[in-house]
């Protein structure tokens, strides 16, 4: 007696056949990708300069290797101009800062002063002394006590300064790493983009017609993708900055268009966003200058910032970049759980990879496989 359904057999067979090979790429992927990705960044790159190389091929007439130099010429001082700007910007903005936190310290230093030579703190460190004298039954618990947040204390420092060592170290021995990749970057970049053309007619050869159809609907996808990500992070950025103009216009700060747009840039920071100009602003207003209003209506203005940017972002980078708000935040989220930071970008890449691979119908035709045996439809 036959118990088993031959065709479900099959089926079965074929199930766990696709699964192996779909193991097999992601685990080949998996372990190549970090033996390559100087040359997946210098492909990247080589993408984003080829319009400009190819104007300046057929309108300046410059040789397919001179326009390929110019134009990286021009995008890698374009991208070192705005580090070094930003970093400088960086620097000169510590630097005030310090010279305001040195005379704010020195304000706390003096209230600190003024505290423990106060009567009020002599009269309590007197009854302190007087209690643990006269209950020696709490003296060891006192002195457990105080041993136990000593050695605490002590052991946070000790990490902290481990930590900032360690990191400190571990970036100057990376530099020769980071300076040898940048190198193989610029030289990948250079060759890649120089036979462009040659490179995709080699490719196209060897390929199936059906693989070059998804990875010109990957290709397709990414690039809305990424123009609408762009244009979703300028409508975000520009909603934020005009939200904080008006909350400071309406709470009569100076300077509230200057430090709506500075928000509105911060905005573009992950994790951080507005929060690393709002929390610590609205911390000074409260405990440096006893601002309870102001203290108050920035708190509300930041809530509000939070909500709105919650409300809308999953809409906006839907609507821009063409894919479902709930399954953008899901991809944003399953990201950044999996992969932390860069995760933000992994996920919605990811989903608009699937999204390629569903409209050139790959799982329809797997599904198809592995129910027929074929992907044809007869």
């Amino acid at each position: 007696m036959n118990i088993l359904n031959p065709q479900l057999v099959h089926q079965i067979f074929r199930g766990i056949w696709v699964a192996v090979i779909l193991f097999l790429i992601g685990l080949f992927l998996y372990k190549v990708t970090p033996l390559v990705y100087p040359f997946l960044f210098g492909w990247a790159i080589a993408y984003l300069l080829n319009p400009l190389v190819n104007v300046l091929q057929r309108r300046a007439k410059f040789p397919r290797w001179l326009a390929v130099t110019f134009s990286m010429l021009l995008f890698f001082s374009a991208t070192v101009t705005c580090i070094t700007l930003f970093v400088a910007n960086i620097v000169v903005e510590i630097g005030t800062l310090s010279e305001k936190l040195q005379v704010q310290i020195n304000q706390w230093a003096g209230m600190y002063n003024n505290f423990i030579n106060s009567p009020e703190f002599q009269n309590m460190v007197s009854w302190v002394n007087d209690f643990y004298d006269k209950n020696p039954q709490y003296q060891d618990t006192i002195n457990k006590n105080l041993t136990s947040t000593a050695n605490t204390l002590a052991g946070f420092s000790k990490d902290s300064i481990s930590y900032i060592l360690n990191t400190i170290v571990k970036l100057l021995t990376s530099l020769p790493n980071i300076a040898t990749l940048a190198i193989i970057t610029l030289l990948a970049t250079f060759f890649i983009s120089k036979d462009w053309y040659k490179i995709i007619t080699r490719y196209s050869g060897i390929f199936s017609e059906t693989i070059l159809k998804v990875s010109k609907l990957i290709r397709s996808d990414l690039q809305k993708a990424l123009f609408g990500y762009l244009r979703a992070q300028l409508i975000l950025v520009s909603l934020t900055a005009l939200v904080v103009i008006i909350g400071l216009l309406i709470l009569r700060v100076d300077y509230a268009i200057t430090i709506g747009l500075l928000t509105g840039l911060a905005d573009l920071m992950p994790y951080l966003g507005t929060g690393a100009v709002m929390v610590p602003w609205i911390l000074y207003v409260f405990f440096a200058q006893g601002n309870i209003y102001l203290g108050i209506g920035l708190s509300i203005l930041y809530g509000v910032i939070l909500v709105l940017r919650q409300i809308v972002e999953p809409k906006v980078l839907a609507s821009s970049v063409g894919l479902d708000p709930l399954a953008t935040l899901i991809a944003l989220f399953v990201g950044l759980k999996l992969f932390g930071l860069v995760g933000l970008i992994i996920g919605p890449v990811t989903l608009v990879i699937l999204s390629a691979f569903y409209r050139a119908r790959i799982f329809h035709d797997i599904a198809l496989y592995v129910h027929k045996g074929s992907i044809s439809e007869k």
